[in-house]
């Protein structure tokens, strides 16, 4: 049986990005500095944004490929594999001697928020170097996606490629960089949170109206369009010229790791199949409401179907 993700027409889809085994600690509450506190639970779970967001996009219907690294230890077959499971092409995933996986440690409320520290690893160690080894899977795709887990040059080294053959670009600005530069905004999508708005553009974010004020202030740094997701307000999308909220899709979370990953997953794939960004931002709320409802980070994503039956039904609504 052919799956979506092999179907030829499915759109193509470049993660550049981090790939992390996640320690996830289950905790009443996340500790305050100089606090020791009795966990509930520790699970190893495949995580790091570039690889959730990658099997997030193959779960609803990408042809994903991965340009990533893993390192010389336990983590890194597992890592691989996971990524095969879920039809996610891993040819650009590249063996790293000299350095362990990426790891990040996650502190996890009973409430849903979370806490993260990462360690980046063999992440750390992606250079322009592999970026340009593989521009023609870059070139060949009709969206490249990439976030800040990665050295900050290699990241631009991407959206230079990408620019130039003119392949549709998202950034995820997560975390926000200590080397931060505007050029990171040449892109044709940048979609924060609330909290990473906040670091890039030094407004306070509270409101829809100043989300609204942080994306007029992306868009004229570079960002062609810009979604800043906010939880449960839902997310501010300007789209060219033109403000739209999406609005949230009601849910109780349970653990919020993947919501982003899920959201930016989902719009890369739905954006390059129906190239209407409102739309595409609308299914993406969604994937990113129901990542939000289960433990862990690419085991909480949600395929198409499941995305698609919640559309229906707040469209019958």
């Amino acid at each position: 049986m052919t799956s979506e993700n092999e179907n030829t027409t499915a759109p193509r889809i470049v993660v550049c990005g981090s790939i992390n085994m996640d320690l996830v600690v289950r905790c009443q509450e996340i500790p305050r500095p100089g606090q020791t506190i009795a966990a509930e639970s520790a699970t190893e779970i495949c995580g790091g944004k570039g690889a959730n967001q990658a099997v997030a996009a193959a779960k609803v219907g990408g042809r994903v490929q991965m340009i990533g690294r893993v390192g010389n230890d336990a983590f890194a077959g597992r890592l691989r594999v996971n990524l095969e499971k879920h039809e996610v092409d891993c040819r650009a995933v590249l063996p790293t001697d000299d350095c362990t996986s990426g790891l990040a440690v996650i502190a996890l409320e009973r409430s849903g928020q979370n806490s993260i520290m990462v360690v980046p690893g063999a992440n750390g160690k992606v250079s322009e170097a592999d970026v340009r080894d593989h521009r023609q899977m870059i070139e060949s795709a009709d969206v490249l996606m990439l976030q800040l887990e990665i050295p900050t040059p290699s990241v631009i080294a991407a959206i230079r490629i990408a620019k130039r053959c003119g392949v549709r670009c998202i950034l995820d600005p997560a975390p926000v960089a200590a080397d931060w530069t505007d050029e990171l905004l040449d892109v044709d999508l940048v979609c924060p949170n609330e909290t990473e708005a906040a670091a890039i553009t030094g407004i306070e974010i509270n409101t829809l109206e100043d989300a609204q004020q942080a994306a007029l202030q992306l868009q004229a740094r570079g960002a062609k369009n810009v979604a800043v997701t906010m939880g449960e307000k839902g997310t501010v999308l300007l789209a060219g010229e033109s403000f739209h909220h999406v609005a949230p899709t009601p849910i109780q979370p349970v653990d919020t790791t993947a919501a982003g990953d899920a959201f930016a997953g989902a719009l890369a794939v739905e954006w390059a199949k129906t190239s209407d960004l409102l739309q595409a931002a609308r299914f993406a709320s969604i994937a990113g409401a129901l990542a939000a409802t289960k433990l862990g980070a690419q085991q909480s994503l949600a395929n198409r179907n499941a995305i698609e039956a919640i559309r229906n039904q707040t469209c019958k609504e």
